[in-house]
């Protein structure tokens, strides 16, 4: 039996309009050309000075862009994107009330396990996690219709907590547990990695701290997987010895996700010194999509 989880913290925002994609082109972190009715991309809106503010999926239904995003912040997202608008021929329009989100932790309905392999469904569109096949895929879907095209698809619910596991044990940050607005740099974040950064795209909004961080190799922290042994809550303090090498975000089980600075943890490994948070031991790993 195949699995589906109810994501009730994202929302879905739609762009339409004969310029939408050229607005959006210049604006978020990723290459909007990509995006068609079998490609779905990650993406970001960053700051004038390349700092997160947004997260979102972006897939095509129709002549409209639907972007999944976190819930919450949508009203900032809308706010953000109509003060670019200007006289653009572009709509955007919160539709949270009319899609659910589903996280698909087994890829169904004949998705490929190809990181952002998309497909209509039912009035709505399935993708493949454009991050990592590894994260299943996703389901943008009409609430109406929902349950009961999962349940034609043999797709049965299972709790957040399930594909929470997943994620962390992947590495794939979460906008409201591992990223900061208005401080986290995606290469931080691992966006790279993980397909959310398109380097050969035109320029976009906060583009140039981008592209400095990764030419320049100015990166000194990110996000790593970690595997804990003992007890550790988010926001515990990593040490290195006496000193301080980052803080603890995400946790599921025994594994979680930390934002730590890359020289110590090169050095951990080197020197084969542990990690601790609190009580707790951290076992990194390296995020593999």
């Amino acid at each position: 039996m195949k699995n589906a989880v109810l994501l009730e913290e994202r929302g879905v925002l739609a762009i339409g309009g004969s310029q939408r994609r050229e607005f959006l082109q210049g604006l978020i972190s990723n290459d909007v050309e990509k995006v068609a009715p079998s490609h779905a991309i990650y993406a970001a809106l960053l700051t004038p000075q390349g700092k997160f503010l947004f997260e979102f999926f972006i897939a095509e239904l129709g002549e409209t862009l639907l972007l999944d995003t976190d819930r919450d912040r949508l009203p900032e997202l809308h706010k953000r994107l109509m003060m670019y608008k200007l006289r653009s021929d572009v709509t955007i329009t919160d539709r949270s009330a009319d899609f659910a989100v589903y996280a698909l932790l087994d890829l169904a309905h004949g998705l490929q396990g190809v990181p952002g392999a998309a497909l209509e469904a039912d009035g709505g569109v399935m993708f493949t996690d454009p991050r990592s096949a590894r994260l299943g895929g996703r389901a943008l879907l009409p609430r109406a219709m929902a349950a009961a095209t999962l349940g034609r698809l043999g797709v049965a619910p299972a709790p957040f907590e399930v594909y929470e596991a997943r994620r962390v044990e992947v590495g794939a940050a979460d906008s409201r547990r591992d990223l900061e607005v208005d401080k986290t740099l995606l290469l931080e974040a691992n966006f790279d990695t993980f397909n959310g950064v398109s380097f050969s795209k035109g320029c976009y909004v906060g583009q140039e701290l981008t592209a400095r961080t990764k030419y320049r190799g100015n990166v000194r922290r990110k996000l790593y997987p970690v595997v804990i042994e003992g007890a550790a809550a988010p926001g515990t303090e990593v040490l290195l010895g006496a000193r301080s090498a980052g803080e603890v975000r995400s946790i599921a089980g025994n594994r979680g996700i930390a934002l730590l600075r890359i020289e110590d943890v090169e050095q951990a490994r080197e020197q084969g010194a542990p990690l601790t948070a609190g009580s707790a031991t951290l076992h990194v790993e390296s995020p593999v999509p």
